[in-house]
């Protein structure tokens, strides 16, 4: 349809016509600015975190690695640990084995974060979940699952960034 015809479409219009779609859409946006919020007060940006807690549980990874759990491309990571590496939470180093790679080590700067962003996460996930039953909560993470893996494959999905 032409927009001379149909007119532009307004949100109320898409939450009718793609109520799973936008239900999706709309979650994820709100979900995504309080998370913001709360990282905003850590001196982080959206992704950081996972970057920092997945360095903390594993840290000396390859950037490659980083875009592989992060599921974005490897200039999005770069950038990523560019920025965090001004902050003084990350360092850079080649790696020992193949000087081409470079692998991400945090620094005790973000080492000590770890423990305020798990604290983040632990709260937004009660305050996202508190009117909702344990079984509703487990049919939600389920059901989540389902559409994610239904999506993955599309061409956006691989790059979060």
């Amino acid at each position: 349809m032409d927009e001379e015809a149909h007119g532009p479409a307004e949100a109320s219009e898409l939450e009718e016509l793609f109520p799973v779609s936008y239900a999706i859409f709309a979650m994820a946006r709100t979900h995504r600015a309080v998370a913001s919020a709360a990282l905003a007060r850590l001196g982080l940006f959206p992704n950081q975190e996972i970057m920092l807690v997945q360095l903390a549980a594993s840290d000396g990874l390859p950037q490659k690695t980083l875009a592989e759990t992060l599921q974005v491309s490897h200039p999005t990571v770069a950038k990523t640990v560019a920025r965090m590496e001004r902050a003084g939470l990350v360092e850079r180093r080649a790696s020992e084995e193949d000087r081409r790679v470079s692998l991400v080590f945090l620094t005790p700067t973000g080492r000590r974060l770890h423990d305020d962003v798990i604290a983040v996460w632990r709260t937004l996930d009660e305050q996202t979940t508190e009117g909702l039953t344990a079984q509703e909560r487990e049919t939600f993470v389920a059901i989540a699952a389902k559409i994610r893996t239904a999506i993955e494959h599309l061409p956006a999905a691989t790059d979060g960034g």
